[in-house]
């Protein structure tokens, strides 16, 4: 039998089946998705995984991988058949190898992104890749759905940090890729195809990760802006004068903020008064903390913003990310919510957000528009609160309507319906409707290629 084979795989402590322990690996984070499965399995090392991925295959049962099930679009849940293996990289969580005159480390799949990190800066190096959820979200999963962040505008996406990959194919069979190489022009750059697949290709079970210097002179503010149009030429201006210096520029409007305020204990609001939007910016800026004083006050004479501060220490900037990073939190807290995940060209931001706001309250007036993200990058998460007036089923009654008209301005926008969290089920009819059959077909020549039994995570993104 199937399940005993696995199970005498991993061992006794290496699978779960108890409902009451298996119920957080079953539901998506906003409780948007659940699944079923008959079994959970937690393999220690990648020849683990291989035999698992060969047992499978062997009885065409479909395996779903998983990493800190942090996603928003039910990328790593099992459908509710109870037939799907669902497969936890948590136990593959060690740091391999640590190289810093290669600028590079080698991590296993389940390592926590918070660790990584912290492995990169005691070798006086930075992983720059940075996330809400980098305390518990892991390497593998970033990787799998090419995950952004608030670090994209200088360092790139997870595509961009990842040097060479480690997967296990639908076959069992295992692709050793890593590499530490900055140039390769040997055949096909492999390891590009199983970042962003989500799992439906094979299972990444290790990664080669590109680091770089610590930043120097780093700092952090909180600046006040009129619109998200102001926040767009404020970026323009402050690239001017710091070229590539700016590592993150992320926008949050005042109601994003005023949630923040209300749910999240032990934060405080950074004005004595509310404004309209605000901007996080944090660089390495030359003269410190008073270089960065003038250039913002530069910025400020020219009227691109309002009020800004400058984080004094350490723990003042960490309580301006907490402001930032405590958004969908809070936002949970408000009631139900619909997640879009876009992008559009950086110049149109402001346009894009206004127009995507009139259209949604075209649908719905009192939609409660909670719209912040990554400027530099041009992604924008424009989410939708369940206003006050509306019980959740009301609300639901407007969830598709909602969504076609965001969606429906981002692409004439020329933008994408996902920046970041990839497809997963959540956008798996929507990537049919917006891309061309010539693309879609591609993906599916390399899914049959990869995957013909099509065990690997089936039903998400294509």
């Amino acid at each position: 039998m199937l399940i005993e084979k696995l199970k005498s795989i991993v061992g006794v402590e290496g699978w779960v089946d108890e409902p009451a322990v298996l119920e957080s690996h079953l539901t998506e984070w906003r409780g948007a998705y659940r699944g079923k499965t008959p079994l959970m399995v937690v393999p220690r090392t990648t020849s683990e995984v291989s035999e698992l991925v060969r047992a499978c295959a062997a009885e065409r049962t479909a395996i779903v991988p998983q990493g800190g099930n942090t996603g928003l679009c039910g990328g790593a849940i099992p459908d509710s058949s109870n037939t799907q293996i669902l497969l936890s990289l948590a136990r593959l969580n060690r740091i391999r190898s640590v190289s810093p005159d290669d600028y590079s480390l080698v991590a296993e799949a389940g390592c926590v992104l918070a660790d990584v990190q912290s492995q990169a800066r005691e070798i006086n190096r930075l992983f720059a890749l940075s996330l809400a959820a980098e305390g518990s979200c892991q390497i593998g999963g970033n990787i799998s759905t090419n995950a952004g962040g608030t670090n994209v505008l200088r360092f790139g996406t997870a595509r961009e940090q990842v040097l060479g990959l480690e997967v296990v194919l639908a076959d069992g069979s295992i692709w050793d890729g890593i590499r530490s190489l900055r140039k390769d022009t040997a055949g096909y750059d492999l390891k590009q195809l199983f970042i962003g697949a989500e799992g439906t290709l094979g299972i990444i079970t290790a990664a080669s990760l590109r680091l770089f210097p610590l930043p120097r002179d780093l700092h952090t503010a909180i600046i006040a802006v009129a619109s998200p149009g102001d926040a767009v030429a404020l970026l323009s201006d402050l690239r001017s004068q710091l070229s590539d210096q700016i590592q993150a520029f992320e926008l949050i409007s005042d109601r994003a903020l005023r949630f923040v305020m209300r749910h999240i204990a032990g934060v405080r609001a950074p004005f004595a008064e509310n404004h309209p939007w605000y901007v996080l910016i944090e660089g390495s800026v030359p003269g410190g903390q008073k270089g960065f004083d003038t250039v913002l006050m530069n910025t400020m004479d020219r009227g691109l913003a309002l009020n800004a501060i400058v984080a004094g220490s350490l723990r003042e900037a960490d309580e301006f990310w907490r402001l930032r990073h405590s958004i969908s939190e809070a936002q949970k807290s408000e009631g139900a919510s619909l997640k879009h995940d876009v992008s559009v060209p950086v110049g149109r931001i402001g346009d894009f957000i206004r127009s995507a706001e009139s259209a949604v309250q075209k649908v719905l007036a009192d939609a409660r528009v909670v719209a912040f993200g990554h400027v530099g990058d041009g992604n924008v998460h424009f989410n939708i609160s369940q206003p006050k007036s509306q019980s959740l089923e009301q609300f639901g009654g407007y969830a598709a309507a909602l969504s076609d008209a965001v969606y429906s301005v981002t692409l004439a926008f020329n933008g994408s319906i996902s920046a970041e969290h990839g497809i997963g089920k959540a956008k798996r009819e929507l990537l049919r409707k917006v891309r061309g059959e010539t693309e879609l077909s591609l993906m599916r020549a390399v899914k049959q290629a990869l995957d013909p039994a099509n065990i690997m995570n089936p039903g998400k993104v294509l």
